[in-house]
């Protein structure tokens, strides 16, 4: 969820969703716990990554130095942004989605391009960074089917909300996680394993800031339910990634 543009350590307000904000008095105390617990990650992503891994990202990618934001607070560090590159290079993936629009869309649509592999599906809760992001796009010759998805589900037992994204590609085979924002709830992410029936086998899902409290209880429930996904703690970037890897039908 980033646009070109500086942004604030703090989530915006939805007002497609206004009820968002309306959090039980238990989800309050929880994200107040988890952010007073979670400032060494917070502070650690500021910086997006060095200048060097951001340089080299730029050159991995072909692309000139004005192509990508400052990166850091809640946007995707040079890293994760990396890995990303890195995995569509490596498995040439025929259906990507992503939740979280940004420098996200940007990189993998143009690993897509490099890799001559398949399409993009973006979503995100915010309709200006929805048709922001499609003319960040468009000025590099890149495209990807870009969706607004206002933050109005809830997820089986998983807590705050997600995506209201609609339909989705039957078969998936990369999923990138990258929203919502922590402090819509610590454990928000989680439910993006709604959708792991859908990922193929030998697909792959990149969880971004995993090493991040509530993404590493996100981890742990999904170990125990997806016994036939392979996760991994990748330590690339400030915040680390978990990689998972479905291994079975």
């Amino acid at each position: 969820m980033t646009t070109k543009d500086a942004t604030s350590p703090m989530p915006r307000s939805d007002p497609l969703d206004p009820s968002l904000g309306r959090k039980s008095i238990e989800d309050h105390a929880l994200v107040l716990f988890f952010g007073a617990i979670g400032w060494p990650w917070l502070l650690k992503s500021l910086s997006g990554g060095t200048k060097r891994a951001r340089r080299a990202l730029l050159e991995l990618l072909r692309l000139p130095a004005e192509a990508l934001p400052a990166l850091g607070s809640w946007k995707a560090d040079a890293g994760f942004l990396r890995l990303i590159a890195e995995t569509i290079f490596g498995q040439k993936p025929k259906t990507v989605v992503e939740f979280g629009a940004g420098a996200t869309t940007l990189v993998a649509a143009r690993a897509l391009k490099l890799a001559d592999a398949g399409s993009l599906t973006s979503f995100d809760q915010h309709a200006d960074y929805v048709e922001s992001v499609r003319r960040w796009l468009n000025e590099y010759g890149l495209a990807a089917d870009m969706r607004l998805a206002p933050l109005t589900r809830r997820i089986a037992d998983w807590p705050g909300r997600w995506y209201d994204h609609g339909a989705v590609p039957d078969a998936i085979d990369l999923l990138i996680v990258d929203g919502p924002h922590w402090a819509v709830h610590p454990y928000g992410r989680g439910a993006a394993d709604s959708l792991f029936d859908r990922i193929s086998p030998g697909g792959t899902v990149l969880l971004d800031d995993a090493s991040r409290p509530g993404e590493r209880i996100v981890a742990n429930r999904w170990k125990k339910r997806w016994p036939h996904f392979r996760f991994e703690l990748v330590e690339s970037g400030t915040k680390g990634t978990l990689v998972g890897t479905r291994t079975g039908a």
